[in-house]
């Protein structure tokens, strides 16, 4: 559906996005990452056809947003971070005025409306709302005229975690007919809501793939979560002479002598030596788990990653 080859965007001596190039499948959602100024704002811009790309090439549904920008803009619905609402109008009418732009007819309206959830509120003034049915109206707008394509930039920011677990199914249950893409700073939401992922870190691709490979990518030994109570010392000293233990790392500072451990170990199951050993040694065994990272983890490493490189 989207393909993105060497896209490249230059504000004079500035270089926001450079050779960026990659593939999005009909009905994929794809999560766009990367810390403030990565070049995602920029690089959605582009795909949405608001910003010409310095060199390189975005191809929407087959076509070139340069040589076709009218076509593929019919393709796309595009949510900016600032939502483009006016205030001062109900949300029938401001949806009556975006369908009237697209000739689209109030059918079309009064779907988004009910995909939406925006029934209780649409003759309620705008600026009435809270941030969450703002943003439902946001969504709205880009989805009056049926587009193939959605590009959502921050869609969630500044909403409460009920508001945005009802983004995000909202989002999820549009993937079934559309293809997504989600730029946001909320990372549990990627792993929740994305089958792909791609980090960009000064305008370039830092990391591609689903939020599973760019973890098992990154976490290469299998981790041990331990909680302790004993010396702290004695316990790192014993736990790292243990045959399959690579490492020991120490999570949280000693605290009435209780401390959280993470264990980096071979591909062997090491948690009834590690058990025994706690036993044997009359230290109190609070917690002995297997520890997956965090997407949050992955996301973090990867940006060290490229800021040591």
């Amino acid at each position: 559906m989207i393909e993105v080859r060497e896209l490249t965007k230059s504000f004079g001596a500035v270089q926001a996005v450079s050779k960026l190039s990659f593939t999005i499948k009909d009905g994929e959602i794809l999560g766009f990452l990367g810390p403030n100024g990565a070049g995602k704002t920029t690089t959605m811009r582009i795909l949405a056809g608001i910003i010409p790309p310095t060199s390189g090439r975005a191809i929407v549904a087959g076509m070139d947003v340069i040589k076709e920008p009218m076509e593929v803009k019919r393709k796309i619905g595009y949510l900016p971070e600032q939502v483009p609402l006016y205030p001062e109008l109900t949300v029938m009418e401001y949806l009556d005025f975006v369908a009237s732009i697209w000739k689209c007819g109030k059918k079309d309206r009064d779907l988004v409306i009910e995909q939406c959830g925006l029934e209780s509120v649409s003759n309620a003034l705008i600026t009435r709302l809270s941030r969450g049915y703002r943003q439902r109206v946001g969504l709205a707008q880009a989805l009056i005229h049926n587009p193939d394509v959605l590009i959502l930039d921050e869609p969630t920011v500044g909403l409460d975690p009920k508001q945005i677990r009802e983004i995000r199914d909202l989002i999820k249950s549009f993937s079934r007919k559309k293809t997504v893409i989600l730029s946001t700073h909320i990372l549990p939401e990627v792993s929740m809501t994305c089958q792909k992922v791609v980090i960009i870190h000064k305008g370039e691709i830092a990391a591609e793939g689903s939020p599973e490979s760019l973890g098992k990518s990154i976490q290469n030994a299998p981790q041990v979560e331990v909680e302790i109570k004993g010396p702290q010392e004695s316990i790192v000293k014993v736990l790292s002479g243990l045959q399959g233990i690579l490492k020991v790392n120490v999570l949280s500072q000693p605290s009435d002598e209780t401390q959280t451990f993470i264990l980096e170990t071979q591909e062997t199951d090491v948690r009834n030596e590690i058990a025994s050993t706690v036993i044997n040694n009359h230290w109190s065994l609070l917690t002995l788990k297997t520890r997956e990272m965090s997407f949050e983890d992955v996301y973090l490493k990867i940006l060290t990653k490229e800021e040591s490189a």
